[in-house]
C-alpha cells in the first residue's frame, strides 16, 4: 500500500513538470464601471500558478466591453508577481465584460509512460484509450500544444450578452447564457468551438472554488465530468456559489514530420451569486 501510494505520488510529481492548465483569475468577478481591475494568468491549476508566461507568448490578449467592442492591451499593462503574469486596465461602462487570452504553440518530448500518465491525469481519455488500441506504445511522443483562455467580467448592474462574443481562438469556450443572470441550480449551456466550429464529444471537465482533487491514480476529480452534443453544445449545472473554471483539451494525431499530436486547451472562469 505504501508503495503504491508513493509510485502515485511520483506520478503525480512527474506529470505535474508539463502538466499545466492556463487560467485567468480574479478574487472577485464584479466590478466597479471606470475603476482598475487586476487579471492574474495562471499556468498550474486554478488555486496556483507555477511561472509566469512570456508576454511574446502571448499571441492575442484581447478585452470585450459591455457593447461588445474589442481592445488590445498593450505589452506593458503586463507585470509579473512571482510566477503569476498580471493583467492591468481600467473598466468603463456598465456590462458584462470578456478577457482573453491566446498563447503561441510550444513543443514537449515525452515518454510513452509520461505521456499516458499525462493522458490520464488532465483526462484526455479517448487519446488515451485510442493509443492502448495500437498495441505498440514503447516510442517517444512528440505533442505541438498552446493554450486559449477566457474570463468574464460583471462590471455594475448592467447585464449584456457580451459573455458570447467569439475571439475565434483554434479552441474556446463560448458561454451562450450571461453567468451574471444564473442562480445556485440553473444550468449554464456552453458552445465549443474550434476555429468557429461546432466540435462535437469533447470531453469537457468543470469544477467550483473548493472543489479539486486527484484519485488514486493520479487523474483529476471535479465536479463535473461530461461531452459536448453532435453540435458542439455542453450544459454544466451550478451547483454552488462562488468561482467556477471549465476546461478542455483538444488534442488530435498529426500525420506531420516531428510531430504525433497537437493539442489545444482551453479554459473559462467566471463567478456565480
Amino acid at each position: 500500500m505504501k508503495r503504491a501510494s508513493f509510485v502515485c505520488l511520483l506520478a503525480l510529481m512527474v506529470s505535474g513538470a508539463w502538466a499545466h492548465d492556463m487560467f485567468l483569475v480574479l478574487a472577485e468577478h464584479n466590478l466597479a464601471p471606470n475603476s482598475p481591475v487586476s487579471v492574474s494568468l495562471y499556468n498550474g491549476t486554478f488555486d496556483k500558478s507555477e511561472n509566469a508566461i512570456a508576454r511574446d507568448r502571448m499571441l492575442d490578449v484581447s478585452v470585450v466591453d459591455g457593447a461588445a467592442q474589442v481592445s488590445h492591451p498593450a505589452t506593458d499593462q503586463w507585470r509579473d508577481e512571482g510566477a503569476v503574469a498580471i493583467l492591468e486596465f481600467d473598466t468603463g461602462d456598465p456590462g458584462t465584460y470578456v478577457v482573453g487570452v491566446s498563447t503561441a504553440a510550444n513543443m514537449i518530448e515525452l515518454t510513452a509512460e509520461e505521456f499516458d500518465d499525462y493522458l490520464k491525469h488532465d483526462g484526455v481519455l479517448d487519446v488515451l484509450e485510442a493509443r492502448h488500441h495500437e498495441g505498440d506504445l514503447t516510442e517517444p511522443v512528440r505533442e505541438r500544444y498552446s493554450k486559449h483562455v477566457k474570463t468574464i467580467l460583471q462590471v455594475g448592474d448592467a447585464v449584456t450578452d457580451s459573455q458570447s462574443y467569439e475571439l475565434g481562438y483554434p479552441i474556446e469556450i463560448v458561454p451562450l447564457a450571461n453567468p451574471a443572470s444564473l442562480d445556485v441550480g440553473d444550468t449554464l449551456e456552453c458552445l465549443v468551438l474550434a476555429n468557429g466550429e461546432a466540435v462535437a464529444n469533447q470531453l469537457v471537465y468543470a469544477s467550483h472554488e473548493g472543489f479539486h482533487g486527484h484519485g488514486e491514480d493520479g487523474a483529476h476529480r471535479e465536479a463535473i465530468d461530461t461531452r459536448t452534443d453532435e453540435k458542439g453544445l455542453v450544459k454544466l449545472e451550478l451547483t454552488k456559489p462562488g468561482r467556477w473554471y471549465v476546461r478542455l483539451i483538444r488534442m488530435l494525431p498529426v500525420d506531420e514530420e516531428g510531430v504525433d499530436y497537437e493539442s489545444n486547451w482551453a479554459t473559462l472562469t467566471f463567478e456565480i451569486d
